[in-house]
């Protein structure tokens, strides 16, 4: 619980960095973040995919197909069936407050399920776990980027801003504590963490960068696939 709990502090602390970026206008670090959405969905998708859904299927039988459903449209539901407004990046546009408020709550149950995800890591290996906190932490500082751009893009302050991405962190350590509290979270956590990780990988991030001209956002995803591959084989080797 000690080493979860610490890695999803840091991962929490994502969140407030990429808003950082948001509110102060800094170029280069919203350049990068950009980059880090494509790198980030190819890793989680790996993630995912490889090492996850094997686990959570070994875990739970063929029900935990139905519980990695589930983990995906409870997401879809919050985030893009009851929300306003809402897409990973930069917000450049002006939009309603009551938008800022409803991708702010939307992203809660996503964000409290990047907790829930690291804590059923760590309680199946520190590999797992570590390689779910990375992929955690590639897709925070795009998500403090939305959360803070939003809420200014709604006419709040760049203070507020800030706290709407603490929030998020906050859920994050949140879904760390209750996942080995509650017993729903503690047997079928990590089914429903790799839902949502293949939502938010495939459906939130994969979306942003499709459309961009040029081969630096395509090639930064296969990076990160390749990144994944990469990051097992030295945690292997050093374990």
């Amino acid at each position: 619980m000690t080493s979860a709990f610490l890695y999803a502090l840091a991962a929490a602390l994502g969140n407030v960095a990429g808003g950082l970026c948001a509110v102060r206008g800094i170029k280069l670090g919203l350049r990068l973040i950009e980059g880090l959405v494509a790198f980030g969905a190819g890793f989680m998708l790996s993630v995912a995919i490889v090492e996850v859904m094997p686990e959570a299927l070994a875990r739970g039988g063929t029900g935990a197909a139905g519980l990695v459903l589930l983990g995906y449209l409870l997401v879809h539901l919050t985030q893009h069936t009851a929300t306003e407004h809402f897409h990973f990046g930069e917000e450049t546009h002006a939009v309603t407050k009551v938008a800022g408020v409803s991708a702010l709550l939307g992203l809660l149950l996503h964000t409290f399920f990047d907790g829930v995800a690291i804590a059923s890591g760590f309680a199946v290996s520190g590999q797992l776990g570590v390689l779910l906190f990375l992929a955690v932490l590639l897709h925070k500082l795009p998500e403090g980027v939305t959360v803070c751009s939003l809420q200014v893009a709604a006419g709040r302050s760049a203070g507020q801003a800030i706290g709407s991405a603490g929030i998020l962190g906050a859920a994050t350590i949140l879904g760390v504590l209750l996942t080995s509290t509650v017993a729903p979270l503690a047997t079928h956590g990590l089914a429903l963490s790799a839902g949502v990780t293949i939502y938010v990988g495939a459906s939130n991030l994969v979306p942003e960068f499709q459309g961009k001209p040029g081969w630096r956002l395509p090639t930064a995803f296969f990076l990160g696939a390749a990144g994944f591959f990469g990051a097992r084989a030295l945690l292997t080797a050093f374990a």
